[in-house]
């Protein structure tokens, strides 16, 4: 769906940032509890919800699970549902792995499998990246596909990229990741007869990477998910005429933001040292994107006073992106993660909107359930944007 506020754009110098607490939704311990953004201690994001007004948004549509990529596309103004890009693209992408027309990327979780060949752990105990990395260059100098060159590059933790290079491949494939624990890896299946070869190089990687690490405790197996092809998409200077910069330390959220024609300006895990690049760069761009992983990371592992501290620590941070001076704030996530699921849900997600022009609603503290009755109202993510743009003073007037 093309937005009109794409013919709507005009020049301003009002600065947006957009601070994105990733899987920040979330959902109480128990019937009539606080979700782990209520239940923490956020002077900051409060104050700034009593100037400002709140809402709620869907990623992708009402009752449907998003993943971080249809999402963050979302946030960003694109429909997630017209440009669904795999998450293999934006691995390779965020590590400037260069890919080549023909090549096939994915994104790779290390796992833990049992004697029974069964997951015990999707993410390997979030096995360190200097382990990882290690079976990675175990892998790529063991492990032959014969004409088929394989490509392997650590992400982070747990995570790498898949790259295949080679005639006659497709990206028309099924993950094999499960997505739950107690069963085995999917069999690679392609969408299409075309696909059928490339579903068999898939399995042939999974079986021989399986032997390879067989003597591993943790990451003695691999889950790919996200096959993807090279991408092209319009950037936000072309659709919304903003010069637009990214602070983000893991290389997916580096990929997306340069899908979309940002420039990486940031990749400090440090969130004070990230905040004070803002104040630096602040005259260089007009739109601003600063991602914060630990809300979900927590919130997926269950731990729900683990994702309380991590949202008190984005709070703490907020004075230092504030002193940046932002015409036009939002906080969000890209979708929830509620610890007591321990994985990505539909709920929708709270949204915190201040600066010019704000009408500001009755609410006093920035959670799901103020959230509920914000002057926002519900909207899709998609949405989020062209509202950004008009309170910043970017969008025209529609019609005569």
């Amino acid at each position: 769906m093309k937005l009109i506020t794409e013919q709507q754009v005009i020049s301003s110098p009002f600065k947006i940032v957009l601070v994105v607490a990733d899987g920040l939704g979330g959902l109480p311990q128990h019937p009539g509890g606080k979700t782990e953004l209520e239940a923490a201690n956020t002077p900051n994001l409060d104050r700034l919800a009593n100037e400002g007004t709140l809402g709620l948004l869907d990623p992708i549509g009402p009752g449907i699970t998003p993943g971080s990529g249809p999402a963050h596309l979302a946030l960003f103004g694109y429909d997630p549902i017209e440009n669904n890009v795999g998450r293999g693209l934006l691995s390779a992408l965020g590590l400037d792995f260069e890919l080549q027309d023909g090549d096939i990327a994915a994104r790779g979780n290390f796992c833990t499998l049992d004697k029974s060949g069964n997951v015990t752990d999707r993410r390997a105990g979030r096995v360190p990246t200097e382990i990882s990395n290690a079976l990675i260059e175990k892998l790529q100098n063991e492990l032959d596909l014969g004409e088929i060159q394989v490509h392997l590059r650590i992400e982070k933790d747990h995570r790498f990229l898949l790259v295949l290079r080679g005639q006659g491949l497709s990206d028309a494939l099924q993950d094999t990741d499960p997505q739950i624990t107690g069963v085995p890896p999917r069999k690679c299946q392609p969408l299409n007869e075309q696909a059928a070869r490339t579903a068999r190089l898939v399995d042939e990687f999974s079986d021989k990477a399986r032997r390879i690490l067989a003597d591993q405790k943790q990451a003695n197996g691999v889950l790919l998910r996200g096959f993807s092809r090279k991408l092209p998409l319009p950037t936000m200077t072309d659709r919304f005429g903003l010069r637009s910069a990214a602070l983000a330390d893991y290389p997916m959220y580096r990929g997306l933001s340069k899908l979309v024609g940002m420039d990486i300006i940031s990749r400090e895990g440090d969130l004070v040292k990230r905040a004070g690049v803002l104040s630096e760069r602040r005259d260089d761009y007009d739109f601003f994107f600063f991602h914060f992983k630990k809300t979900d990371a927590t919130g997926e592992d269950g731990n729900f006073e683990a994702k309380v501290e991590a949202v008190e620590l984005l709070d703490g941070v907020m004075p230092d992106i504030m002193a940046s001076k932002p015409d036009v704030l939002l906080v969000t996530g890209d979708h929830s993660t509620p610890a007591v699921m321990a994985t990505h849900s539909w709920h929708p997600v709270p949204l915190l909107l201040w600066g010019r022009h704000v009408r500001t609603d009755a609410n006093h503290h920035f959670g799901e359930t103020a959230a509920l009755t914000g002057g926002l109202g519900r909207m899709p993510m998609m949405h989020m944007l062209p509202i950004a743009l008009a309170h910043a003073g970017k969008l025209t007037k529609f019609g005569a």
